[in-house]
């Protein structure tokens, strides 16, 4: 199917917490499984949401995106970061940019917020287009593939030196 941006035509916000049956019925649908969907109640519960934003079309929402405290564990201390999952669209609407324009209005937004790294396991040939890298990471101890294991520096030499292991919300269920 040829590329088709509604990206323009859709709004993207705050969730409201009315909405959360339709995030979770967006992250059931995109992922075809619950499990997305209940890590976003888990960090909603935990405390863990930073910022939890929906894509709307129309009077729809047909996406969401979701970002929560972590931090890297170092010898000098903690250093804070942020952890962006998940972020789903309704599979109908997928491949028209809207994903992209939740990743940007979040990353701005956090970027507003003094933030200054942020963390994605996700797909390799996806993310680097908003600054993700592998690079990044390479000072980072986590249970993931590397490969898919990423990060953007919100300022630039924010990792810089920055040495230590991932600690997720406890939502995530890693160690």
């Amino acid at each position: 199917m040829p590329f088709v941006s509604t990206a323009d035509a859709v709004t993207v916000r705050s969730e409201n917490p009315e909405e959360h049956g339709a995030v979770r019925v967006i992250n059931e649908a995109a992922f075809g499984r619950p499990d997305e969907a209940d890590l976003v109640d888990r960090l909603r519960n935990e405390g863990a949401v930073l910022a939890s934003l929906v894509a709307e079309l129309g009077t729809r929402v047909v996406g969401h995106i979701l970002f929560s405290r972590m931090s890297i564990d170092t010898a000098s201390g903690r250093v804070p970061a942020v952890a962006l999952a998940p972020m789903a669209v309704l599979p109908e609407q997928q491949h028209r940019g809207i994903g992209g324009k939740l990743i940007e209005q979040g990353l701005d937004l956090l970027r507003g917020q003094g933030e200054q790294v942020v963390i994605v396991l996700g797909h390799p040939d996806y993310y680097p287009r908003f600054g993700f890298s592998t690079d990044k990471t390479l000072s980072l101890v986590s249970p993931f593939s590397p490969e898919a294991f990423m990060a953007l520096e919100l300022w630039p030499g924010a990792l810089a030196g920055v040495r230590g292991k991932v600690r997720y919300p406890d939502a995530f269920g890693v160690p």
